[in-house]
């Protein structure tokens, strides 16, 4: 869609896509870091009455540790995760925003397309008038079964009950806008889309591309749920500076102090077996998606590329029979000079033929709704 209207929605949800896309990143941040231990702090005080005619308080604190540094490859893939879970996240999120523009655009379209159908259907109602007069006269002078005449009736009263359900429509469609843009619809310039082409398509498809990192996320969760039942190592440490109880006193031990070490565990988990296999199984599904997702959008393009074959046949006869209709009414308007042909006869052609023209711009809009539905689902086409 065009660079102008990449900024059609309103400020609130241009807002809101932010957050999400901040916060996505603070998230995915966070998640990154996760097998980092936190320092622990802290602080005790002790009263204790054992010595008679006092209270003893004791108090300390300390710092410590216990930190692993090496998971058989787990805190590898657990940031390989946190990355593929930012990916995945972000891509959704542009798709989502992507789809709310589309949706905005698409109203716009909508919109042209609904006061080209109005138009359309006046020249029609003109036509319907013409054609009652005409089989009035006819009906009259006993010329005419009167279900004719009926029938002409019945279709201008129907034809101005679809002219009016237009006029509802072009009401709704601008209350569905302002939900989505505080723009006026009136003033914004619709864009001119062009086919893209399938292998664009497929590279920068949106839903695709989530699907990749998800598969990604998948495989390094069944990593991170491999190394979490293998051999891990990890270091502490801690540091103490308290009181020292009476008791203790002169026996040369220290208030503050440092203990350390490390540990090796390898933990035997009865569900280990069943863990590991579906995080296994969620991979291969994640994968499985990927490849359905691929067919997937091989006949969106295709489906879209052959509406469009049949709508530019759609223009392609409109335009065939506006000549023939202008044919037409050259000819009746020479006849009605002769007094061969009336006023209405001249009337009915021009009509008909400003309706087949209005159909060649609504069929053209169908077009451009029809590349709107690639264009949601790609990035880098602004």
């Amino acid at each position: 869609m065009a660079d102008e209207l990449s900024d059609i929605l309103s400020q609130n949800k241009s807002l809101m896509f932010e957050y999400d896309l901040e916060r996505n990143e603070l998230e995915s941040d966070k998640l990154s870091k996760s097998w980092i231990n936190p320092v622990m702090l802290r602080y005790n005080q002790n009263h204790s009455t054992q010595f008679p005619g006092q209270t003893i308080k004791t108090g300390n604190y300390s710092v410590s540790i216990d930190q692993p540094i090496f998971r058989s490859g787990g805190i590898y893939y657990a940031i390989k995760y946190a990355n593929a879970f930012r990916y995945a996240n972000k891509t959704d999120i542009v798709l989502k925003r992507r789809q709310m523009i589309g949706d905005a655009v698409s109203i716009l379209f909508q919109l042209k397309k609904n006061k080209l159908q109005q138009k359309k259907m006046a020249y029609q109602i003109k036509n319907d008038k013409i054609d009652i007069r005409q089989k009035r006269d006819s009906y009259n002078a006993g010329l005419l079964d009167s279900s004719f005449l009926d029938q002409a009736i019945l279709k201008k009263s129907q034809d101005e009950a679809n002219l009016l359900e237009l006029k509802l429509g072009i009401l709704e469609l601008k209350q569905r806008f302002s939900l989505l843009s505080d723009k006026n619809p009136e003033t914004l310039k619709l864009p001119k889309l062009k086919l893209i082409s399938k292998e664009n398509y497929t590279s920068e498809h949106l839903e695709l591309k989530r699907d990749i990192y998800l598969a990604e996320e998948s495989e390094y969760q069944e990593n991170m749920t491999i190394a979490k039942y293998l051999p891990a190592v990890s270091l502490q440490g801690q540091y103490t500076d308290g009181d020292l109880n009476p008791l203790w006193a002169g026996s040369g031990i220290k208030e503050h102090y440092y203990n350390y070490g490390f540990s090796v565990s390898l933990p035997l988990d009865v569900n280990s077996f069943t863990d590991i296999e579906s995080s296994k199984v969620a991979k291969l599904r994640a994968a499985t998606q990927v490849i359905d997702k691929k067919e997937t959008v091989k006949e969106e393009y295709d489906w879209v590329r052959n509406s469009l074959d049949i709508l530019a046949r759609k223009i392609i006869l409109a335009k065939k029979d506006e000549e023939i209709y202008a044919n037409l009414y050259r000819l009746t308007r020479d006849l009605a000079k002769a007094g061969e042909k009336t006023s209405s006869d001249v009337e009915v052609m021009y009509n008909s033929r400003q309706i087949r023209k209005l159909d060649q711009h609504i069929y053209s809009i169908e077009r451009q709704l029809q590349l709107l539905k690639l264009y949601i689902r790609v990035a880098n086409v602004l």
